[in-house]
């Protein structure tokens, strides 16, 4: 049975991702800085703050960690025709904590534990009693030194560049 025989067409989908979420949701986009965050941050990082969580909630799963592939596609020249660059590992899971909050996590890479963590951070910062916290500690201090390393490879990369000139000689083009 095809999509459009049951009453979803391509314009169905689009009024269902134009719908505002439920009042309890988080904003959209705080949760996306702090997914994107969490995804990038490295496993000892998270280690060290589930170890540091006074009450670390127990949790059972929707969808256990799993690794799989995605495309990545590219343009050529940036606004060029769109080209299958290659493939990447990225590892997902589902999990719900046992107060019913529920955490996600998509990350590069094939590291299982890194996503619990992360979507167990994810789910954590959806409750309000423990966001602020989070939010001002932990996230700050992993995007301030995701900055950090963004910065020193920034500067690894720059000292390394070479200026090219060319001379001209004879006549002047």
């Amino acid at each position: 049975m095809s999509h459009t025989a049951r009453g979803y067409t391509p314009e169905t989908a689009e009024q269902e991702c134009r719908q505002d979420p439920p009042s309890d949701a988080p904003d959209t986009a705080a949760r996306r800085r702090w997914m994107a965050v969490l995804a990038r941050s490295e496993i000892r990082e998270l280690e060290a703050a589930w170890r540091q969580l006074a009450t670390p909630p127990s949790h059972t799963w929707l969808r256990r960690p799993e690794t799989g592939l995605v495309m990545l596609r590219a343009r050529a020249g940036g606004s060029g025709a769109k080209f299958n660059l290659g493939e990447a590992s990225v590892t997902r899971c589902a999990l719900r904590t046992d107060s019913g909050l529920t955490g996600v996590a998509y990350l590069l890479g094939r590291s299982h534990r890194h996503a619990e963590l992360a979507a167990l951070f994810d789910a954590l910062l959806q409750d309000e009693t423990r966001h602020t916290e989070l939010q001002s500690g932990l996230i700050a201090r992993l995007a301030a030194a995701q900055a950090a390393r963004r910065n020193a490879a920034s500067r690894k990369a720059a000292a390394t560049k070479v200026d090219f000139y060319t001379i001209v000689r004879g006549e002047s083009l």
